[in-house]
Order: structure tokens, then C-alpha cells, then sequence
């Protein structure tokens, strides 16, 4: 789904006034730098009068000037992952997923970016300004050669006014260097201007960017009314003093109106200053918002000058809904208790790197759901607007983390800046200040920085609580209003049940045990490994880790649920392997999202749905005679198990556990039967035969019309029609239509081939199958029908 042009045009007095926020992540165009060379650099600060030394210097000669010459640069169209196209070296960074990029490699860690855009002469006098909602990292941005500004971070927003920088009724140029080399995070980032970018053209006097959102502070569920908050920061970009008022309208999900409201008084903004106004409002009967039922509201605030006339005009949703953590009773979200049954998630995909287009994002999120999830925790660093917009519209809620813990004005900044984007969204009910700071926990440092930032947690948002994701070290979870536990196995959370009986907590790290998809026995090679919850005995404390886990906080209605690591599987860390795998295997999805076998236990313990799942597959070439357990997943009373026509028995499920059985292996059929509130359940399956077909699942399936990216799923099927658990097959996909494909991959996390079609054909690619599955991702910009043609080489 592609960022699309807004506009607010409302009537007034004489005539039109009009907010303007449209997309602007085309046109750009790309070329790589230089992290060591200054002259590979294309001489970058090298000029006797340079960005820093002159404003707009007319001798500069660099990128960011107006004569500089971008003709052999690449086109690229925003969000853009410079890095997701770099190869592979064993001596790269681990945490990256060995990607050539970092100190090794100064020639592929610059990334220069350069747009030109015509801005009307009749623009002249109205506020206009950049947003850039995400480039990684330490990056500069530059307007016709005026140095804009530096942000070291790469997760952060970044607004800046560039008014006064621009030629009306001329051609413009916006220029961006980002620069990878240092890593700010344990794990892949990528590189690039890889989230959206916005020009937003308002009057002097507007409502502030991130400057309007709603709290509530009172529901009275007896009489069924809430009163709500509604904040707005007022700014005058202009050099004079203004008057004016404003007016509110709430509406429903179906656009009817449920309150309106307006100031009594004028406010007087000063020039250049930015004024804080708030106004409460009952709403009666109200809808409230949850993941089973995520209703949003819209609000509409507008601007109305000391004439009468409608200035400004903004909007946004609201989902009406009260969070509180409680010691005994865990999470209670709108009066009731609700289990955290949540993921930790990384912001990369198959494909795309982290340049993840919204409806990829929204498919990932899709998926969680589809496993009974209901809690993102950001793992580890602030989201993009895109992804807490999805959460809030599809019931997805968050634990919103920023990215450094600290108490310097950096590190102040940084979560002052999270807050701020973020505190509109119903969907964050937790703002997490810190994970596994090693260097702090065991330390009376802890203590004390965790409480400087609990407090500014709720100065920047007094409407929410704050946690702390400890590794086992004490003191940084004393003074936080709800405890953030990174594993049972490191905490010992009943000991600090009863030594700190008021303390409210969850699991903010849980492990799945999770290995490759597919994969049941050693690869020699050191690319793929089978789950860590199948390679132990009982004794083991690894022994099945994701239902011990979860039987755990299920269990303690005190523990408010926990977040499991991780949700889909992630490029980098890919513990306790190295090169060549290249990426981490403890996701319940893979890294394009298919199902694992762990995802079925959770889904039989989150869900109603009938689970019955079997595991291994029954394809296991070259182990014929060996004994093999096998396990079910369910969340049936009792299942039976019959294997190659001998029947093993009928037993009992415990509750939040699975049963096994043991078998010699032999080619053949496993059926299951389970029975369940009086009603037979049935699943089997067999070992298949190779891989003749394949079977296509889109994204956009049942729509009237496509979406702007298409996720298609394909599976390899024998001529009977039944899914190869092993077939890893070379497949040629062929679009027919007006679209191209962006990205591709297979889940496989030793993948080391090229991910992004080569050369000028985007509408045909081959890749190989990894056990079974493989994944196209389509860019469709007209949102027209189009074919996907799929060839299985035998």
C-alpha cells in the first residue's frame, strides 16, 4: 500500500483553505558514498566554504547543491533498503546477517539520496515542511544547499520547515546522506531513507506536526459514558501574533456525528511559538476499542482565525479504551481481564529488507493475528506510523519501545520524540524505556535511571505506563510502574512475586525454542538446525521451551501474559549458528511468515479454532528404520494416534501441553483424531510424492480490487495435490500485467542469493523453494488484476 496524498479542503468565508500532506516518496534518485574517502565521498565538507561553514554556500559543489549533476545516478522510489541488495562475506557483521556493510566496508555503508520537485509560486507565504518518518542512520539532510539538520538515530521522525529555503515557482532539490556504518541495534537495519516521506503545506498558523491526539480520563461503564481529552498544540510558523479558535467534530466509524464542540474565547499564539490547548468532551455510549473489536473514531479539528474563516484542518483516529495492569489480576483492558498473548518483532522482511511496504506490514500483522496474537512488543526500537496505523485499525496492541536507555539530553530527546509520535495511537498501551541493559541492572545506576525515565515517561504522556525489560538484573525494575521479565529462566519471577507483592509485570521476552521450518534433524553444514524444544529430554531445562513458557504466565493470573521471542523469524543473530546461516530461526513464522510447528501450539491455547497438528512431516528420506517421535499440537480433549495402519493409542492432552508418541519410521500415512466437547476432529498426512505444481495464495484473494503490493504464497503440491514438506525445487514466476516484483524469498534462513529481480526485467524471476514454500512480493501501482504464473522444475 502506497503513502497517497491527503488533503483537507474546507469552505470558509473567502473561499478555500486547504492542508496539504501529500507523499513524496518518488522521484528520488541514489548513489553510494564513501564512509572513509571524503573524495570517494563526492567531497563531501571537503569545500573551503562548506554546509557547516556557510548557509547555502554558492561554493559548494557536493550533492546538496543545486548544480550538482545526479544524471548516472539510480532512480529509486522510497521506502528504499540500500543494504537488502549488498552481498554477503563470513567475515561481516553476525548481529547483521553477514551483509557487507559496516567499518569493513566503507563503499557500500553511504547512501546518498537527491530529489527535485517544483514547489508553485502560489505556495509562497503557507508553512511547508519535510517529514521523514524513518532513515538509517546518523543522517544529514540538506534543502537547495541549506543544512536542514543531523540525527543520529535512524528510528526516529524527523520535521523540518524549509519555508524560508525554497524557490517559489522554481525547481527545488532535497538531498539526504545516510550513513550505516556504525550499528545502533543488535540485529539487521538496513540503510536508506527506508520508512515514508511526507511535504506538508499548512498556514503559518496550523495545528503542530504529531500535535493532535485524544486521552481519556474518566469511564463511568455503570451510566456508559467516557469523557475524553482532546490535546492540540497549536504552532505560528509566522513572525506575527494570531488569534483564534477551535472547533472539534467527533464522528463514528460510519462518518455520523457524535460530538461537536468550539473555544468560547479566542487563544493568542505568538510568532514562532507553539501554544498547548485542551478540551473535554463527554461522549456517551461509547464504542470502545480492543483487538476483537478495534472501532475507531475520527476527529476533525479545524483552525478558525479572529475572521471567522478555517485556516487549518486536521485529523485523526481515536479508539476509546482504558489500560490498566493490575498486581493480582494482570492486564485489565476495558474492565475485563486480557491475557498478553504477545511477539516480539524486528521491522524486516524477505525481500524487502526493512523497507517494508504497508500492506507487507499489514499482512505480518495479519498473520500474528490468524495464530490468536494480540501484543506487539517493538523489538527494539521506535515503529513506523505505519505499522502503530495498522495496529490500531486491525486490533494489534503495542508495547512501543525507544531505542537507548539514559538520562543525557540524547537519550531524553529520543524518548521524548517516541512518546510524541506515538501517543495517538490506541494501540500502544505500554512505553518501554529499556531491554537487557547489562551495564545497568545489577547497578544502583539502574535504580536511579530507570526512575529519571519513569518520570519522564509520564510527563511527555501522563495517560500511560512504562516498563523496563530486565535480563535478570533487580534494581532497574524497583522503581517502574510494570516489571518487563526477559525470560523465566533468567528472573526468578515467583521469588519476586513474594518479595514484591504490589509489583504488576509480564513477560516481556519469552523463548519459542523454534528452529528452521521443516527442518528435524543436524545439518552438517551449520545452515539450518531443528527446535531446541525437540533435541532435549524432560529433564532439560530446553525441553519443549514454548510451553513451558507459556503454561507459566497462563497460569499466574497475577502475570499479565507475555511476549514471545520472536514473532516472525529476522535477518541477523543467527544464534547458536554462524556463517552461513545468515538470519535467526526462533520466529513462530518464518521470514516471509509460513507457519512453523510451534506456531500450532500457540494457535490451539490463543484461539477457539480446532487445532489438531501433526509434526514431523512424514517425508523423512534416509531415516527409514530409525524411531521418531511424534508429537501433536491441540487443544483437543484426547487424540488418537494411528501410523502406517497400526494404532499407538488414545491419550489425554494436558492442558497448554501437546502429546507424543514414539514410531519406526517408514514411508506411509499418520492419521490423528481427536475429540473435542463431544465432536471428532480428523487430520492426517502423508509422505507425498515430488513436487509437480504449484499452488498460489494472494494477499489480495476476494478483493473487488488489488492492492498496491500483493504478498503471493506459493506452495509446491504432488500430482495428488498435496504440499512437499521438503521440496526445494528451482521455480520460475512470471507476472502477467501491469505490475513488477519487488522482492522474493523462500524463509530459508541461510539465504545468501540475490533477493531483488537483476537487470530491467521485474516481471520474471527463479529462485529455488525452501521445504515446500516460496514468496513473491508485487508492486502494483494501478491496483489493476494481474496474473502470477508459477513453472516447477523437476
Amino acid at each position: 500500500m502506497a503513502a497517497v496524498a491527503v488533503a483537507m479542503m474546507l469552505m470558509t468565508a473567502n473561499g478555500y483553505a486547504q492542508r496539504v500532506t501529500e507523499c513524496f516518496d518518488h522521484g528520488w534518485k541514489f548513489h553510494f558514498g564513501n564512509a572513509a574517502d571524503p573524495a570517494k565521498d563526492f567531497g563531501c565538507g571537503t569545500e573551503y566554504f562548506n554546509y557547516l561553514t556557510k548557509a547555502a554556500s554558492i561554493h559548494n559543489a557536493g550533492p546538496y547543491s543545486n548544480k550538482f549533476d545526479d544524471s548516472q545516478w539510480n532512480p529509486v522510489t522510497l521506502p528504499h533498503d540500500f543494504v537488502v541488495a549488498l552481498g554477503y562475506d563470513s567475515i561481516a557483521s553476525h548481529s547483521h546477517g553477514y551483509k557487507t556493510v559496516g567499518y569493513r566496508y566503507p563503499e557500500t555503508s553511504v547512501g546518498w539520496y537527491r530529489k527535485t520537485f517544483f514547489i508553485p509560486k502560489e505556495d509562497e507565504g503557507k508553512h511547508i515542511a519535510l517529514l521523514f518518518d524513518g532513515i538509517f542512520r546518523d543522517s544529514r539532510v540538506w534543502v537547495n544547499g541549506f543544512y536542514c539538520g543531523r540525527d543520529e538515530s535512524g528510528y526516529l521522525s524527523q520535521y523540518h520547515d524549509i519555508s524560508e529555503y525554497l524557490n517559489y515557482g522554481e525547481e527545488n532539490v532535497v538531498c539526504v546522506r545516510a550513513d550505516a556504518t556504525l550499528e545502533e541495534g543488535w540485529f539487521y537495519e538496513g540503510g536508506g531513507i527506508y520508512r515514508h516521506v511526507w511535504m506538508e503545506k499548512t498556514a503559518p498558523l496550523h495545528i503542530a506536526n504529531d500535535g493532535l491526539w485524544v486521552t481519556m480520563s474518566k469511564w463511568n461503564r455503570k451510566q456508559n459514558y467516557a469523557v475524553l481529552n482532546i490535546h492540540a498544540l497549536l504552532d505560528n510558523a509566522g513572525n506575527k501574533s494570531a488569534r483564534c479558535r477551535i472547533h472539534y467534530t467527533l464522528a463514528d466509524a460510519e462518518g455520523q456525528k457524535v460530538i461537536e464542540g468550539c473555544d468560547k474565547t479566542d487563544h493568542i499564539v505568538e510568532a514562532r511559538y507553539t501554544h498547548r490547548h485542551n478540551f473535554g468532551v463527554r461522549v456517551n455510549s461509547p464504542k470502545m476499542w480492543s483487538p476483537a473489536q478495534p472501532y475507531l473514531y475520527t476527529l476533525i479539528a479545524k483552525v478558525i482565525n479572529d475572521k471567522g474563516d478555517t485556516i487549518d484542518a486536521k485529523s485523526v483516529k481515536v479508539g476509546i479504551r482504558e489500560v490498566v495492569f493490575d498486581k493480582d489480576r494482570g492486564l485489565i483492558l476495558n474492565g475485563q481481564p486480557l491475557k498478553i498473548q504477545g511477539v516480539n518483532m524486528h521491522q524486516d522482511h524477505a525481500g524487502v529488507g526493512a523497507a517494508i511496504p504497508d500492506d507487507v506490514i499489514a499482512y505480518r500483522i495479519k498473520k500474528l493475528k490468524e495464530l490468536g496474537c494480540n501484543t506487539y512488543r517493538a523489538s527494539h526500537n521506535p515503529s513506523s506510523q505505519a505499522l502503530l496505523d495498522i495496529c490500531d485499525s486491525l486490533g494489534m496492541m503495542v508495547v512501543e519501545e525507544n531505542r537507548l536507555s539514559g538520562i543525557s539530553d540524547y537519550q531524553k530527546n529520543q524518548l521524548r520524540r517516541t512518546i510524541e509520535r506515538a501517543r495517538r495511537h490506541p494501540s500502544v498501551i505500554l512505553w518501554s524505556v529499556g531491554n537487557e541493559e547489562w551495564g545497568i541492572e545489577w547497578s544502583p545506576k539502574g535504580e536511579k535511571i530507570a526512575e529519571a525515565m519513569r518520570e519522564w515517561c509520564h510527563r511527555f504522556d501522563p495517560s500511560r505506563e512504562m516498563s523496563f525489560a530486565t535480563s535478570g538484573g533487580p534494581t532497574v525494575e524497583v522503581p517502574v510502574d510494570v516489571a518487563g521479565y526477559n525470560y523465566i529462566m533468567q528472573n526468578p519471577v515467583d521469588k519476586h512475586r513474594k518479595k514484591y507483592p504490589q509489583r504488576r509485570c509480564f513477560g516481556s521476552e519469552e523463548t519459542t525454542g523454534c528452529g528452521t521450518r521443516g527442518v528435524y534433524y543436524d545439518d552438517p553444514q551449520g545452515r539450518w538446525m531443528p527446535a531446541l524444544n525437540r533435541v532435549a529430554d524432560e529433564k532439560d531445562s530446553c525441553y519443549n521451551r514454548i510451553e513451558r513458557g507459556w503454561r507459566f504466565y497462563a497460569e499466574r493470573p497475577w502475570a499479565a501474559g507475555c511476549c514471545f521471542w520472536t514473532g516472525f523469524d529476522y535477518r541477523g543473530e543467527p544464534n547458536p549458528l554462524k556463517f552461513p546461516a545468515t538470519g535467526s530461526q526462533f520466529g513462530i513464522l518464518d521470514y516471509c511468515g509460513f507457519a512453523k510447528d510451534e506456531a500450532y501450539y500457540l494457535k490451539a491455547w490463543w484461539t477457539d479454532e480446532d487445532i489438531l497438528h501433526i509434526l514431523p512431516h512424514w517425508n523423512l528420506q534416509g531415516h527409514e528404520g530409525e524411531k521418531v517421535k511424534i508429537w501433536v499440537y491441540s487443544n483437543c480433549d484426547e487424540v488418537e494416534l494411528t501410523v502406517n495402519g497400526k494404532k499407538l493409542g488414545r491419550k489425554t492432552m494436558p492442558r497448554y501441553g501437546h502429546i507424543e508418541w514414539e514410531a519406526t519410521y517408514a514411508p506411509g500415512k499418520i492419521k490423528a483424531v481427536g475429540y473435542r466437547n463431544g465432536r471428532k476432529i480428523t487430520r492426517t498426512i502423508e509422505t507425498t510424492g515430488k513436487a509437480a505444481k504449484a499452488i498460489v495464495e494472494r494477499s489480495d484473494k476476494g478483493k473487488s480490487t488489488s492492492d498496491h503490493v500483493v504478498v503471493a504464497d506459493i506452495s509446491l503440491a504432488d500430482s495428488k495435490g498435496r504440499m512437499v514438506p521438503d521440496a526445494c525445487n528451482k521455480i520460475t514466476i512470471t507476472i502477467e500485467g501491469d505490475a513488477q516484483i519487488i522482492g522474493f524469498g523462500n524463509g530459508d534462513p541461510a539465504w545468501q542469493s540475490p533477493e531483488q529481480p537483476m537487470g530491467t526485467d521485474k516481471r520474471t524471476i527463479e529462485m529455488n523453494a525452501f521445504n515446500g514454500k516460496a514468496q513473491v512480493i508485487i508492486d502494483n501501482p494501478k491496483q489493476q488484476h494481474f496474473n502470477i504464473g508459477v513453472k516447477v522444475w523437476m
